[in-house]
């Protein structure tokens, strides 16, 4: 769900969704939610007590990171930019993949000390992701057209908001 509402807040901050853009999104998502419940069965319960630790602020910085820069780029203007501020490439794409996915990397440790199989709840985890990265994206690219930077500036509040969700669910669990 938090990939799904990252891809919407990319779609509102493009306007436009290119097939390309979408691909990216979705690929880089999907390889990433695959990814890391793989990388915390591997890690098995050794790491486990030093990353639980710190998961939850790193999502919540890169996320807030992500959302503050979106809302600075839709206060500032330029729309000629747009290009440099596309979140489907570069550095922030690589953020934003590894923020939604901190927490598969919690879920594949807890299947490590199960001793769960990991390969089928990995796949269909990257599946669904891809799956709902490409509908978000081209649910969020109307809401940009439609009402342009204000709902660029909600897709960054949206981000932050997820971010902030994520600390909280950590800090304060029930």
């Amino acid at each position: 769900m938090d990939a799904l509402a990252v891809a919407i807040a990319t779609g509102i901050a493009l306007g436009k969704v290119s097939g390309r853009q979408t691909f990216r999104l979705s690929f880089h998502f999907g390889l990433f939610q695959f990814l890391m419940p793989v990388v915390g069965w591997l890690a098995g319960l050794s790491v486990e007590r030093y990353l639980s630790g710190y998961d939850h602020w790193l999502a919540f910085g890169l996320l807030g990171f992500i959302g503050g820069k979106m809302m600075y780029e839709a206060l500032r203007g330029g729309e000629g930019e747009s290009a440099a501020a596309d979140p489907t490439r570069g550095v922030s794409l690589v953020l934003l993949s590894v923020a939604t996915s901190v927490d598969a990397l919690a879920v594949g440790l807890s299947l490590g000390v199960l001793r769960v199989r990991i390969w089928y709840p990995a796949v269909v985890i990257g599946i669904v992701a891809a799956a709902l990265t490409a509908i978000g994206m081209h649910l969020g690219a109307p809401l940009g057209n439609r009402f342009g930077r204000k709902m660029e500036l909600l897709g960054g509040l949206v981000l932050i908001g997820i971010g902030c969700n994520i600390l909280y669910r950590h800090l304060f669990p029930y």
